[in-house]
């Protein structure tokens, strides 16, 4: 259990957004989260899978698309 677990504003560091958008993805259960006591923490793999689940790859580009006929 080598697992390290953030806090709500380290996570919000890591994605460089402020705190209120990763309490927001725990009020709606859209990241994994682990209550110790009153504190609420998110293990970092988890930010991870959440940033490679929301990961967009660019497309290649179509050359119709620049007015040029095939």
């Amino acid at each position: 259990m080598n697992e390290r677990y953030l806090s709500v504003a380290q996570v919000a560091e890591v994605l460089g957004t402020t705190v209120r958008f990763p309490r927001r993805l725990i009020e709606e259960r859209r990241i994994v989260y682990v209550k110790v006591g009153s504190h609420v923490r998110i293990p970092e793999s988890a930010v991870r899978e959440f940033i490679q689940a929301h990961t967009v790859e660019p497309r290649p580009r179509s050359r119709a698309r620049y007015g040029r006929a095939a």
